[in-house]
């Protein structure tokens, strides 16, 4: 498309010759008689650069020139001047904005030559503004693609971003860890993004990055600018994964798209990681509850009911567990959280757990247990802590031992009076002195409720506040333990779980 110049001058004849000698080279050209004239148009039409006359009826050009910088810094100015100048007048109009200085007699050739010149300058400046405003799009939306909690709204950033970029409709499509293919779609900058299914064909996508021209039609996700194709780059990391789109339409794009293939290739990692991410937590979430008792013992003389959440999807999955067995006319009662949040610590609550179960089945108490587990982690998981709570319960009696290592103290409820059951004494992983065990009877009608710290920590309560309403709520129990349950973690735990929760409640009837 051919550069618009706006010729400003009162001169008809003047004005006329400028006027033929920028349209036989090639310039889109437009006329301005007198300073406001000029300064309507530019308001008005697309002007790459205005040729104005130093003296005008109205205005000076000086004057035309300063307010057309003030409102459109980066469109060039020619000044032309009829009239003998001396280098204080040039001077004065270079320093008022204007970017070249001609005076009469002026040759086709001349004028033409600064035109061209101004004008690949300001082009060349307007790229690499461009270029760097685009750059720094691109890093605040790879941040944003990185920080996403979950697959979908990474998409949703990732079509924001690009929209903001290009200053125009955009659409990112990848596949899902299920093989599932979703579309982030945005309508422009400033616009919310949304998620929609979407089928590729991937076939014959190389590794690396590829950019390709495409018609809209194969892209119908938005409502793409009418006359104009889509450019598409996509991102293929591996050979065994799906290749990530990022599709723009083309009028956006400068030459070799660098910053469209850098946008796609910094989303594709940020998939890749998300996807890792997903499957590590399905993995640790699978094996938590593969470990967990498969179903609660059946007691005569008790009622029981458990919880176990775990983390949300776009948290890391932690290390809590519980365990309900009847050992020896016992019933044995475990509740514990190894520190951390990760696979890791899940493999490590799979081998506390089964520590427990084999020091209680040798018939051992609960503080022996928490001994010989401690020293257990002391010599085989040096690195690692980890809180428990042990207890073994007499059903027909009612009567309890219990040890804890750090760990939450249990609730006891009777009668709408609540009180903690304390036994204070160090964490497993710790050499340190521990406590007696603690021996007490249940009485009839009372309920023991044990928890992890996913319960009750919120980041906007302090731990006293979380035990507090705890209690508060465990006044009343339901007469379904299991509806009981089901309720502390509706009153308790935020809306978004940030951590595992297990809860155990324990009746004696």
């Amino acid at each position: 498309m051919p550069a618009t110049v706006l010729v400003v001058d009162d001169s008809r004849t003047k004005r006329y010759l400028l006027v033929s000698w920028l349209t036989r080279a090639g310039f889109t050209v437009l006329e301005a008689e007198n300073g406001a004239d000029a300064l309507a148009r530019v308001e008005v039409d697309r002007i790459d650069l205005v040729v104005l006359d130093v003296r005008l009826p109205d205005l000076s050009g000086y004057e035309v020139c300063e307010q057309i910088k003030a409102r459109h810094p980066a469109m060039p100015v020619i000044h032309v001047s009829a009239h003998a100048v001396d280098v204080a007048d040039r001077a004065q109009g270079l320093t008022r904005g204007a970017d070249a200085y001609l005076t009469e007699p002026i040759e086709p050739e001349e004028l033409i030559a600064t035109t061209r010149a101004v004008l690949r300058y300001y082009q060349a400046r307007q790229r690499a503004e461009l270029l760097a405003e685009r750059l720094l799009g691109l890093a605040d939306t790879t941040v944003a693609v990185h920080a996403a909690p979950t697959f979908v709204r990474l998409l949703e950033a990732a079509a924001e971003g690009a929209a903001q970029i290009f200053k125009s409709p955009a659409a990112v499509i990848a596949e899902t860890f299920d093989g599932d293919c979703l579309a982030g779609i945005c309508a422009g900058p400033g616009a919310a993004a949304a998620v929609v299914p979407w089928v590729v064909d991937d076939t014959g996508v190389p590794t690396g990055a590829t950019v390709r021209v495409e018609t809209p039609a194969n892209w119908a996700l938005v409502d793409w600018p009418a006359g104009d194709t889509v450019t598409v780059a996509a991102a293929k990391l591996r050979e065994d994964r799906a290749p990530l789109y990022v599709v723009v339409p083309t009028a956006t794009q400068t030459a070799r798209t660098p910053v469209l293939v850098q946008l796609a290739q910094a989303v594709a990692a940020a998939v890749e990681a998300q996807r890792s991410f997903d499957e590590e937590h399905r993995i640790a979430v699978t094996l938590q509850r593969s470990l967990l008792p498969r179903g609660l013992p059946t007691v005569a003389g008790l009622d029981l009911a458990v919880r176990y959440e775990p983390a949300s999807a776009q948290t890391e999955v932690g290390g809590d567990f519980y365990e309900l067995v009847m050992l020896d006319g016992h019933l044995l009662l475990a509740i514990g959280d190894v520190a951390g949040h990760s696979l890791h610590a899940a493999t490590v609550m799979a081998e506390l757990r089964h520590a427990v179960r084999a020091y209680a089945v040798e018939g051992h108490q609960p503080g022996e247990i928490l001994h010989r587990v401690n020293e257990l982690m002391r010599t085989l998981l040096p690195n690692e802590i980890a809180t428990l709570c042990v207890l073994l319960l007499h059903p027909p009696t009612g009567r309890v031992r219990l040890a804890s290592a750090g760990h939450l103290p249990p609730m006891l409820s009777k009668d709408g009076k609540v009180e903690f059951v304390q036994h204070s004494a160090p964490l497993l992983g710790v050499r340190a002195p521990r406590p007696a065990d603690l021996e007490f009877v249940l009485p009839a009608g009372a309920t023991l409720v044990f928890y992890t710290d996913g319960l009750i920590e919120r980041r906007d309560a302090t731990i006293d506040e979380g035990l507090a309403a705890l209690a508060a709520i465990s006044a009343t129990v339901d007469d379904d333990l299991d509806r009981f349950c089901a309720r502390l973690l509706v009153e308790l735990a935020p809306p978004e779980i940030q951590d595992d929760v297990a809860v155990v409640v324990l009746r004696r009837r």
